[in-house]
């Protein structure tokens, strides 16, 4: 298979708009959510599915459920080993630094586990227990472990009944399943990880989006697989609404909360739980991006530092979180608490770490690799 190298550039974008919004610096809330009320995490995990759907059920045709389901769980346990290190990370430098000079952003990141350093250790290896910013590899790790059972059935069975059954799921989690099972585990089980020390995102809601994004790779692969087509009537009403989104995010008086302190209302937008009007707006995006991206992508230089970040994107991922961690133990959680030079600074500073790591990735893979595999293949 053919490397995608726009798909990379763009899962490099998504992973500079992530540090941008989760660094504190004045540009966080300028450019958090940048091209509506949709951020950057939403465009990674379609932008992840996509790619494991392409790649994966190319090894499904090609050499069998068997590997491809060995395929996914190798990933998993790649994705699993990541985060315990950004885990142990957390746990023994940040914490050290943070309570040596008292940074309250760091020590209210980690309350449940200065509390009870013993249970956050054990629950937070078990994916229960997931502390602010490192909340989003476990919901991933737990599709794909998911993602080969599905595969197979919807590549033997088709895809409706798999779609039909996760937009169910996602919405029973958009009244109150997470909840339901998490008081089911503190009844029966005796779970002592509060509700709000479990991840920010609903897996349940968000899984409607990775197996979109899967059902869109794999049928990539499909026999006589035609490429996506939208009629003017729909490309007209998606630029509409994309272009109100835009507006509405940058020039509406409450800024990244649409409604303001209606807290019913911004529901339709929530993030965490991945609400209808989200979806709807990073739907109509994703048609323009379709429709219009292959042909902006070609009239544009090759962001080649980009491509870089996006093809590591796991490693990159992870160091980003490592730079984020660092700032905040060390500054705070203060969007102001440098001037605009001192901003620009870090930001070249955090870039170019993860571009290296990028590169140092890239140097590894290819290392002992003859000349004719140095194209490799598309991968997740």
């Amino acid at each position: 298979m053919k490397r995608y190298w726009e798909i990379d550039a763009l899962r490099g974008l998504m992973l500079v708009l992530m540090t941008i919004t989760h660094l504190p610096t004045r540009l966080t809330d300028p450019l958090g959510q940048p091209f509506g009320f949709v951020s950057a995490a939403e465009g990674f995990v379609l932008l992840s599915a996509f790619v494991a759907g392409l790649v994966y059920s190319r090894i499904s045709y090609n050499r069998g459920v068997d590997s491809m389901r060995q395929a996914f769980w190798r990933r998993a346990l790649k994705v699993y080993l990541s985060q315990a290190a950004t885990l142990l990370f957390l746990f023994t430098i940040i914490t050290a630094v943070s309570l040596r000079i008292d940074q309250p952003a760091v020590k209210n990141l980690l309350s449940f586990y200065l509390a009870n350093p013993w249970e956050g250790f054990i629950y937070s290896l078990l994916l229960v227990y997931e502390p602010a910013l490192l909340d989003i590899l476990p919901m991933y790790i737990f599709f794909m472990l998911m993602s080969p059972w599905v595969l197979a059935f919807a590549m033997r069975h088709g895809w409706a009944r798999v779609m039909v059954a996760s937009a169910i799921v996602w919405g029973l989690a958009q009244f109150g399943l997470s909840e339901w099972l998490y008081e089911l585990a503190v009844r029966y089980v005796g779970l002592p990880v509060p509700f709000h020390e479990m991840g920010a995102f609903n897996a349940f809601a968000w899984q409607f989006l990775w197996f979109a994004g899967l059902w869109m790779g794999a049928s990539r692969n499909a026999p006589g697989a035609q490429p996506f087509r939208f009629p003017k009537w729909l490309l007209a009403a998606a630029g509409a609404a994309a272009l109100y989104g835009f507006y509405w995010r940058h020039h509406g008086i409450n800024g990244q909360a649409p409604f303001g302190g209606d807290v019913e209302l911004n529901l339709l937008f929530d993030k965490w739980q991945l609400g209808p009007l989200r979806i709807v707006n990073l739907l109509v995006l994703g048609i323009l991006a379709i429709q219009f991206g292959p042909d902006f992508m070609r009239r544009i230089p090759r962001l080649h530092w980009l491509e870089a970040m996006g093809r590591a994107s796991l490693p990159v991922f992870c160091a980003h979180l490592v730079a984020v961690l660092t700032v905040l133990a060390v500054y705070g959680d203060n969007q102001v608490a440098r001037p605009w030079w001192g901003d620009a600074l870090l930001l070249v500073v955090v870039f170019s770490g993860l571009y290296g790591v990028a590169r140092a990735v890239q140097w590894w893979d290819e290392r002992g690799q003859p000349p004719t595999a140095l194209a490799q293949p598309l991968r997740d």
